[in-house]
Formats: C-alpha cells, sequence, structure tokens
C-alpha cells in the first residue's frame, strides 16, 4: 500500500494537520516545518492525493492514459476504445501525451500518479528498456501497455505483432512482383515499434532471398522535408515500393512523391503500417497493416481493471491481437 499522510505527520514529527497544511496551503507553515514534512515525503515515497473521496474509498476509479501523439489518429481510436471500456466498467480517464519525448515520459506518468490514478495505460518509446516502467514496477502500480512489446514477460501489454505484421504487408509487395523495396520509418530511438517492423521488412526480404535496403530515417511524421526522396529522381537508384513504418508517413510520401512528378502507384508504390480510417478516403487508396486501434484500447483498459480489482497472484495475460492487410491503390503489380 501507498504511504498515508499520517505516517508522513509520524515519520516528520508533526501532526497530520499540520502536512494537510502544507499541501493546501504552503504558505501557511513555517520554512523548518516545511523541511521536515518535505524529507518525509521524499522519505517515504509519499504522493499527494488530490481526490479527498480517494482518500476515504482508497481507490480513484480513475486510470492514467499516456500517448505518445494525438495527432496520429491510431492513438486517437485506443482513447476511444480505452474511454468506452471504462464508462462501461465505472471508471474515469485522464490522459497526456509526450509528443514523442522519450523524456517527459516520466514527468507524465508522475503528473498521472499525484492525481492518484489506480494505474496507467501507456506506450513508450522502448518498453524493454524504460526508466518509467522501472519506477511503476517498483512502486507495484499497475500499468498496461499498448502496441508495445516488451522483452519482460512481467509488463503487460496489448498490441499486434509488430514484427509479423510488417513481415505480411512487405511479403504483399513483394507478391506484387517488387524486389527493390525501401523502409521509410521514424528514428529507431524514438520508437520500439519501428524497429520491430523494421525487422519484419528484414525477415520477408530474407525469406524471399532478396537484398534489404538501408532504411530511410526521418525524424517528423508530417510535414517531410523533399530532401530524402531526391535520389528517388533516377529511375536507377529508387526502389519500386516504400514501405512506410506509419501511415502518417505513408502519406506524407505519398505528397513528396508526387512534388518530384512521380506517381503513385505507378513509378512507386507505397505500403503503410497501422490502417488508419483516413487512408480509405486517400486517392488512391493507402495500402496498409491494419491494427484494430479500438479493440486495443479496449482490451487494454479490461486488462488494466483486472490487474487492479484482481486477487493477488491472479495476474491477466498480455494479449496479441490479429492484423490484416488492407489492399489498396497506393501499391500495383511491378513487371521488371
Amino acid at each position: 500500500m501507498p504511504p498515508s499522510i499520517k505516517q508522513v505527520a509520524l515519520h516528520a514529527g508533526v501532526s497530520t494537520a499540520t502536512v494537510s497544511r502544507l499541501l493546501n496551503k504552503p504558505e501557511s507553515v513555517s520554512v523548518d516545518t516545511a523541511g521536515k514534512i518535505n524529507k518525509a515525503i521524499a522519505d517515504l515515497g509519499f504522493r499527494p492525493n488530490f481526490n479527498g473521496r480517494n482518500l476515504r474509498a482508497g481507490r480513484s476509479r480513475t486510470v492514467g492514459v499516456v500517448v505518445p501523439t494525438l495527432s496520429n489518429t491510431v492513438f486517437a481510436q485506443c482513447l476511444q476504445g480505452i474511454e468506452l471500456a471504462a464508462r462501461a466498467l465505472d471508471y474515469s480517464v485522464m490522459f497526456t501525451a509526450t509528443e514523442y519525448r522519450q523524456e517527459d515520459e516520466a514527468a507524465a506518468v508522475d503528473l498521472l500518479l499525484n492525481h492518484r490514478v489506480d494505474g496507467v495505460i501507456l506506450t513508450v518509446a522502448d518498453a524493454s528498456a524504460s526508466n518509467t516502467l522501472d519506477v511503476l514496477d517498483s512502486e507495484q502500480i499497475p500499468y498496461v501497455l499498448t502496441y508495445n512489446q516488451p522483452q519482460q514477460a512481467s509488463r503487460l501489454s496489448v498490441s499486434v505483432d509488430n514484427r509479423v505484421a510488417a513481415r505480411d504487408a512487405v511479403a504483399h509487395l513483394i507478391a506484387l512482383g517488387h524486389t527493390r523495396i525501401q523502409m521509410l520509418t521514424g528514428y529507431f530511438s524514438a520508437s520500439d515499434r519501428a524497429i520491430q517492423r523494421y525487422h519484419g521488412y528484414l525477415d520477408a526480404m530474407r525469406d524471399h532471398a532478396l537484398t534489404p535496403m538501408a532504411p530511410i530515417e526521418v525524424p517528423r511524421h508530417t510535414g517531410l522535408a523533399i530532401d530524402y526522396l531526391q535520389a528517388f529522381a533516377d529511375p536507377q537508384q529508387r526502389p519500386s515500393a516504400l514501405f512506410c513504418s506509419n501511415d502518417l508517413l505513408a502519406f506524407a510520401a505519398m505528397h513528396d512523391l508526387r512534388a518530384l512528378g512521380l506517381r503513385v502507384p505507378q513509378d512507386m508504390s507505397v505500403m503503410g503500417f497501422d490502417g488508419i480510417p483516413l487512408g480509405e478516403l486517400m486517392s488512391p487508396v493507402l495500402a496498409s497493416a491494419v491494427q484494430p486501434s479500438e479493440q486495443i484500447g479496449d482490451v487494454a483498459l479490461r486488462t488494466l481493471v483486472a490487474a487492479i480489482e484482481g486477487p493477488a497472484g491472479d495476474r491477466p495475460a498480455s494479449r496479441i491481437l490479429a492484423h490484416t492487410i488492407r489492399d489498396g491503390g497506393s501499391v500495383q503489380f511491378f513487371d521488371s
């Protein structure tokens, strides 16, 4: 159990009323007394509870959600699944975004924990080496990862198999006759999902005895600089197909290819990953590896609630959900 305000008071040698005054009206407490209380808070790892009723009930029936961004529809869909499932189970949701800044993950989680959420659903940059997850583990705070696939079996997650889904997407391009396929991705350092998808790309190329091409890493998902595509102006140098690590990169690539005077898919096929609904409204329709993002959110919330409410030792399991490959007009048969 997390330390209580009473334990803080005992540790600091003051009354609970004095601790409460410091938390609510810091200016009403002397500097010396505040120093003792703040030291006790740090020593015990106490987190102030901003909701009075939760102090009495012991649970807030609130879960925190940390996503990289809401500008990518895949996370908005996931959040919708979380919200609908939470409402059905009489939970509320607090969320925050890190904008893909790994250094902001800890601050985002700390903010939610300071509001005494019962558990956290989150997507992090690297689920297998995360200081943020280390803290959650050490404090025994329930959490479920979405989209991440950590190496540690103890870290609950709900995702598609990123590597297998990417392999299937690239195999689809190969079945259409493409042999020169290059991957376009965000920085690997910002997303362990991108790394897993790159390994899936490598698997598909090697399964078909094809030579992988060096991946193109770019810093942003939208508004890409066109420089990275300049080499594609030479038909002898460019790949016949691009496999993009997410749909937003695929949209940006299609835009930039057109700016270079190249046609999609006549001059180059483009395959995405995520399967966001907007891809079906594009012209041509974006081919993509489709994740069931709303279902990922729904299952993650139900898994987290099971971890919060279930008996000790009866731990829920991680889930790998099915992906599909959406064929679309952004890819076509390549006759070499």
